[in-house]
């Protein structure tokens, strides 16, 4: 038995002392997103202290390995450590592949204008300060910040965008990548976004982006949340804000638990309460407002595929100045020839009639997933309810009920791929399906401004950008929609003849009723939108972007259908079924230059837009409230001819100027008169003071000055019922020039960790200033806001 043991012992030390350790083991290490070669990458054997790195062309060899199994740590700049299993026998060679596009799973934090979702499109993206520093106000007063985007007020709290002088429809708000319907179409309806929920918000000028729409003449608005760090982690942030003007402020926080596996949750909370604001010299009353939002996400993010599940909540009751709620045309007279409201009451937080309320739900679903060596496909669906009432000032058993009652539902699927396995070159084909409802209710014992219609919506899209070399990027789209929009609407016989309906449209009446007709408009859109442009890298420092786009977009159902008494806005609105799409033929440049010590962008532009729809003035109207003026749609051929500039220059470690300059000329060139509602030429410029050793202290002294506009429309001529003639209805003459200075301050502290809580201050309006405003809609019957004092906390933990 002992010999047999013996013989055993000597077999096996044979085989031991005879294992093959000569093997090699020949590596690749490569990108999994395009197959590009990964150099630097470090190869670990685990349990053995042994280093390789991969070469320029990703190859690494690691000799002298026993037959076997091992298992290998390889790490790599922006890419996630993997481990590896292996079985070498004899010489072995094995490709790996590693998520090298990490930095997209990470927090990204933009400093100047870089473009993120354009190569050769003008793109502008806020800072994360100036969201802290507007955290109390509206997307479109953050957004001001940015040369070229202005805004279209009715008074303090209601602020839509105006991107090179176009706004509403014109301008597409995508809201974590869902496009948001919200009425967009009233120049009273401000965006249901609350700017707090996003931290990486972007302004894309024109139709350059057509992945979004191809209907967004005026440009795209793009908020996002930040993306999530795939580690584990819990961090949050809350700020407060408290304004003089108003007497009021609003707070928000979010709170976000993130995991190593990438998977998070995060939720999101804001509340604004504000009472009467005030002009320089007297009360704004009726002009409180209070808003909440809330929003969720849950979602796990990794390289190969992730998901995410969204939910917002958002909520806005707003007054409407008390002294724009005219009677009749002679108030409006009397209004704008008077220096003060024809209504001034003690300041209150209540908010009467008149006023709007506005609640928007959005909910998301998306998933997407990488494919080695070929893309990533993504695929969504969105789910969105806006519900708006609008308050007249009415009396008996009517007077707390709603003149305006509206319902908008919205389903959307959209799904794309992108191909980016070649290196250098992306292409992206997608698809866009919706359904969208409105419900107007007929109860409300005032005829409906907008009907019931279902309007449905398909597009097809296709982008690519080409690096032709280290200096050139060419990038070109082409995208196709088709919209469909089915109404049931009532018209008063008298409406229907004298607009000369009778003689167009007499196929789609379902019933005559005498006085009134019950009609079925039916409007099929086939539109067309393509962009073309190059981004030229000069060196380092300059750059030269240059981009055509034609779009073109389908009219929206206040363009087609209005037809009665606008409460909130206190006018007559007419739409016209005879109006089509739009198209607009857009050429932008911009010349860029970035520095540590300065820089400078000059970015002009021409718009020339075919059947341009706008609305105006054209008379007075009277009902049993009395005589309103009369706005009504119609079309004409536009140019909008303009430039914007800015320029930054660091005097020192501390100090650093910033100027910005935009201008806007627009002309209906059937007519050769000035369109409506251009914003007027305006000059901003600043000088701050920062020093990292005080507590991260910052000052900053803004001047403001925007221009009188010197080109309108000629007013109307009314029939003033007190006067028993006609008179000049001074309706569109712009206000006089003004200037206006900001302050703004701010101080970081530790309590925790190391700069959690800042301290701000700042003043708006400084020195009190009565002015008003060509694009605030209230501008006939008081000044603008006089000086805001803010004070904020921010705390991030």
């Amino acid at each position: 038995m002992k010999y047999y043991l013996y013989v055993f012992a000597i077999f096996c030390s044979t085989l031991i002392y005879a294992q093959d350790c000569n093997s090699i083991l020949l590596g690749e290490i490569v990108d999994f997103h395009d197959n590009s070669p990964l150099s630097g990458a470090t190869i670990n054997i685990t349990g053995k202290d042994y280093t390789a790195t991969s070469k320029e062309n990703g190859k690494f060899s690691i000799k002298q390995l026993c037959d076997g199994i091992i298992e290998l740590e390889i790490s790599h700049p922006e890419c996630t450590t993997k481990f590896v299993t292996l079985t070498i026998n004899g010489d072995t060679y094995s490709e790996i592949r590693l998520e090298h596009h990490l930095e997209e799973l990470k927090e990204v934090k933009v400093v100047g204008d870089v473009p993120k979702n354009t190569n050769s499109g003008q793109e502008n993206i806020l800072s994360v300060k100036d969201i802290e520093q507007n955290s109390g106000k509206s997307l479109g007063d953050a957004l001001k910040k940015i040369a070229g985007v202005s805004t279209l007020n009715t008074g303090g709290n209601i602020v839509k965008p105006v991107i090179q002088g176009l706004n509403g429809s014109r301008i597409l708000i995508l809201n974590n990548n869902v496009r948001m319907q919200d009425m967009e179409w009233g120049e009273e309806h401000a965006p249901n976004v609350d700017v707090n929920a996003n931290q990486n918000i972007s302004v894309i000028k024109g139709a350059a982006a057509i992945e979004y729409g191809g209907d967004a003449i005026g440009g795209v608005i793009v908020l996002e949340p930040l993306p999530i760090v795939r580690t584990d982690s819990l961090f949050g942030k809350t700020q407060l804000n408290l304004a003089s003007n108003g007497r009021g402020g609003n707070i928000t926080s979010s709170l976000t638990k993130s995991y190593k596996s990438g998977l998070y949750i995060k939720g999101q909370g804001s509340y604004k309460r504000l009472g009467d604001l005030e002009a320089p010299d007297y009360i704004l009353s009726n002009t409180g407002i209070k808003e909440s939002g809330a929003s969720l996400s849950i979602g796990k993010r990794d390289f190969i595929q992730g998901w995410e599940g969204y939910y917002s909540y958002f909520n806005s009751e707003i007054g409407i100045l008390r002294a724009s709620h005219i009677g009749n045309i002679d108030d409006l007279i009397t209004a704008i020839n008077s220096d003060v409201p024809s209504v001034i009451n003690d300041f209150t937080y209540d908010i009467d009639q008149p006023y709007q309320e506005v609640t928007h739900h959005l909910g998301k679903l998306s998933y997407y997933r990488r494919f080695e060596g070929f893309g990533k496909w993504t695929t969504q669906y969105d789910f969105q309810q806006n519900r708006r009432f609008e308050y007249d000032v009415r009396v008996g058993d009517d007077a707390d009920k709603a003149s305006l009652d509206l319902k908008l539902t919205t389903h959307s699927i959209l799904t794309n791929i992108k191909f980016d396995a070649k290196q250098g070159l992306d292409f992206k084909v997608g698809a866009l399906g919706r359904y969208q409802t409105n419900f107007a209710n007929p109860d409300t014992g005032v005829r409906r401004l907008i009907p019931d219609y279902d309007k449905y919506d398909f597009g097809l899209f296709a982008i690519g950008s080409y690096e032709l070399n280290n200096d050139w990027t060419l990038d070109a789209g082409a995208r196709y929609d088709f919209s469909r929009i089915d109404a049931k609407k009532f018209y008063r016989t008298s409406r229907w003849e004298e607009r000369g309906y009778d003689v167009d449209f007499s196929d789609i009446i379902l019933e005559d009723l005498g006085t009134q007709l019950l009609t079925n408009p039916v409007f099929d859109y086939h539109n067309f939108s393509g962009t073309l442009g190059f981004h030229y890298e000069i060196n380092g420092k300059d750059h030269l972007r240059f981009n055509y786009a034609y779009a073109q977009r389908a009219p929206n159902p206040s363009e087609l259908f209005s037809d009665g008494l606008h409460h909130s806005a206190a006018r007559i609105e007419l739409g016209d079924l005879r109006i089509k799409s739009e198209t607009s033929s857009k050429f932008s440049a911009s010349l860029e230059r970035n520095t540590n010590k300065w820089g400078y962008t000059v970015a002009p532009f021409l718009n020339s837009i075919n059947d341009f729809i706008l609305v105006e003035p054209t008379g007075v109207e009277f009902t049993i409230r009395g005589a309103f003026p009369v706005w009504s749609y119609r079309q004409t051929d536009a140019v909008l001819l303009g430039v914007d500039a800015s320029l930054y220059n660091n005097w020192s470690s501390g100090i650093r100027t910033d100027h910005k300059f935009a201008w806007v000329r627009g002309t209906d060139t059937e007519t050769d008169t000035p369109l409506i509602h251009i914003p007027a030429a305006n000059f901003t410029n600043s000088i701050s003071y920062t020093n990292p050793r005080w507590n991260n202290f910052l000052i900053s002294l803004e001047s403001q000055y925007v221009f009188e506009q010197t080109r309108y429309p000629e007013n109307i001529e009314v029939y003033s019922p007190e006067q028993q003639e006609n008179v000049i209805l001074d309706i569109n003459t712009p206000p006089d020039a003004y200037h206006l200075l900001a302050l703004n301050t701010e101080a970081s502290f530790t309590l925790k960790n190391k700069n959690d809580l800042t301290i701000g201050l700042s003043a708006t309006n400084l020195l009190n200033t009565n002015y008003r405003d060509y694009l605030n809609r209230q501008r006939y019957f008081a000044d603008d806001m006089g000086r805001n004092i803010n004070l904020r906390l921010i705390f991030n933990y």
